[in-house]
C-alpha cells in the first residue's frame, strides 16, 4: 500500500476533481459573453461598439475573479486548471481578431499579442505530447492576460461614439504595453518549468507502465 506521506508527491487537495465550483461557474459566464461581446462588436455603424467594450471588460474581469475565490476559498479544480486558461484564450484571441476586423486596434498590438498566444498553445501541445506534466498558470501570465482584456475595451471605447473616446484611447495604450511587457515576460519565466515539467512526466513514465 503506498504511503500517501511519499516525499517528492504532492499532497492531492480535497475536492481537486470536483467539476462544480463557483469559480468554473464563474470561468463559464465567461466563456458564454464571448459571443453576446461579438454580436454587439457586429452591429452596424458602431452602434453598439461601447456596450461591446463593457461586455468584454466585464468578461475580463471575472479572469481575475474566478481565480481569486479558487485560490482565498482553497476551490482550485482539476477542470478549473483547464477551463480557466481555455476561456482565456479563446475570450483573448475573438477579443483581438474582432477589434482588428473593424480597425479598431493598432495592428502591431494585434501581432504581438497573437503571435504570444500562438507561441504558447504550440508550447503546450508540444510539451504535452512530449509526455510532460502540465504546467499551472503563473501569476505574471495572468497579470498579463489581464492587462490586454482591460486595453482591448478601452481600444473599442476609444473608436466608439463615447465622448471620452481620446481617454479611452490612451488608457488602451498604457495598458496594452503593460499586459504584452507581462505576458512576454512570463513566456520566458515558463521556460525553466517546461523543462522541469518533461524531465518529472519522463521520469513518472516508467511508474505509469510497468511497475506497480
Amino acid at each position: 500500500m503506498p504511503d500517501p506521506e511519499q516525499p517528492g508527491k504532492r499532497k492531492r487537495r480535497v475536492g481537486e476533481d470536483r467539476i462544480l465550483s463557483l469559480p468554473n461557474v464563474i470561468t463559464t459566464v465567461r466563456l458564454v459573453l464571448t459571443p453576446i461581446f461579438v454580436v454587439l462588436l457586429a452591429q452596424p455603424h458602431r452602434r453598439d461598439w461601447f456596450a461591446a467594450a463593457v461586455v468584454l471588460a466585464v468578461a475580463g474581469s471575472t479572469d481575475w475573479l474566478d481565480g481569486q475565490i479558487a485560490r482565498r476559498f482553497d476551490q482550485v479544480t482539476n477542470l478549473g486548471k483547464i477551463i480557466d486558461p481555455t476561456a482565456d484564450r479563446i475570450l483573448l484571441v475573438t477579443a483581438v481578431i474582432g477589434i482588428l476586423a473593424v480597425g479598431a486596434i493598432p495592428i502591431p498590438i494585434a501581432a504581438i499579442a497573437i503571435g504570444r498566444e500562438a507561441l504558447v498553445a504550440v508550447a503546450a501541445i508540444s510539451l504535452a505530447m512530449a509526455g510532460a506534466r502540465r504546467i499551472d498558470v503563473t501569476l505574471v501570465g495572468k497579470a498579463g492576460t489581464f492587462g490586454l482584456m482591460l486595453a482591448f475595451p478601452f481600444f473599442l471605447a476609444g473608436h466608439s461614439t463615447v465622448g471620452w473616446h481620446h481617454t479611452a484611447l490612451l488608457l488602451g495604450w498604457v495598458t496594452a504595453i503593460v499586459g504584452l511587457t507581462l505576458g512576454w515576460i512570463s513566456v520566458v519565466m515558463y521556460v525553466p518549468l517546461a523543462r522541469g515539467a518533461l524531465a518529472e512526466g519522463k521520469a513518472a513514465a516508467p511508474d505509469k507502465s510497468g511497475e506497480t
